[in-house]
């Protein structure tokens, strides 16, 4: 299945990051809300791999679902104070959730080269698991 296609604002730069910009390489995607303690495990996890990839051969974003958060302000604080440096968009509310079919947060997709949806891990997946799911792609490459 094709990864439904998004335009989101940056969360520090406010700029529109299409999700085609990252066609020609596999991505990580990660939707996730601050509030959420299965999303501050994952995200601390994928922070420490974030520490060490290489952005040239693999994608990686991460979306705030903002209609899932209380407050706007509540995803920005969280990522400055947990000192997080990966990529992160705002959602339209829950518009691109919702597009791909989210139950929970965190949600990871891997998709391919072809923004094809290889993996999904849903608010229960292990990190190991995660990363098990990278090897599709991976080895494609």
């Amino acid at each position: 299945m094709i990864a439904p296609s998004f335009e989101l604002k940056d969360m520090f730069t406010d700029q529109t990051v299409p999700l085609h910009a990252y066609k020609g390489k596999p991505l990580m995607l990660t939707f996730w809300a601050s509030w959420c303690p299965d999303s501050q495990i994952d995200l601390s996890q994928k922070q420490r791999f974030y520490d060490y990839l290489d952005t040239h051969q693999l994608g990686f974003l991460t979306i705030n679902v903002t209609g899932r958060e209380g407050k706007e302000e509540n995803a920005k604080e969280f990522i400055e104070k947990e000192g997080y440096t990966f990529p992160v968009l705002l959602d339209n509310g829950t518009n691109t959730y919702d597009c791909y079919q989210c139950m929970g947060v965190p949600t990871t997709f891997i998709l391919d080269a072809d923004q094809q949806i290889i993996n999904r891990f849903n608010d229960k997946a292990a990190f190991l698991d995660i990363m098990k799911g990278m090897n599709q792609v991976i080895s494609k490459k």
